[in-house]
């Protein structure tokens, strides 16, 4: 089971989260593509203004299966190895969800001022093969 996994890659917390990723996935699950690969994300069916509202999780057999923002991080958390348990406990407490969601949307909205903003647009050493992809959008 592969995921495309679109994170903007100007970002330095979302290249630092994709880098972690790397580290442990070593490209088995998530394939990576920046927000700024404009080619690969139309064939995917995904604009530059859906971009706006964060990372964006694509299940690469099933296209249809689409998370964003918080969402996509909860998701994210599910597929790793024992992340599906800390998952389950933050949506089991009350008013977490909700909380995240709000962290969340602050964080995206602000993420060059909190975390900076790098010159050159990071590329995963695991890239998101889209030079196939063809999917409905």
């Amino acid at each position: 089971m592969t995921y495309f996994f679109i994170y903007d890659g100007k970002c330095n917390l979302c290249v630092s989260v994709v880098q972690l990723l790397e580290t442990f996935d070593k490209g088995d699950i998530f394939r990576y593509i920046p927000m700024q690969d404009e080619n690969s994300l139309s064939r995917l069916g995904i604009t530059p203004k859906d971009c706006e509202q964060g990372m964006i999780l694509i299940d690469a057999d099933r296209p249809e299966r689409r998370w964003q923002g918080s969402d996509a991080a909860e998701e994210l958390g599910n597929l790793l190895p024992g992340g599906s348990l800390f998952v389950s406990a933050y949506r089991a407490l009350p008013g977490m969800k909700w909380t995240g969601d709000r962290v969340y949307e602050q964080i995206r909205d602000n993420r060059y001022q909190l975390f900076g903003q790098r010159t050159d647009i990071y590329h995963s050493t695991y890239p998101g093969d889209c030079e196939t992809c063809n999917y409905p959008t």
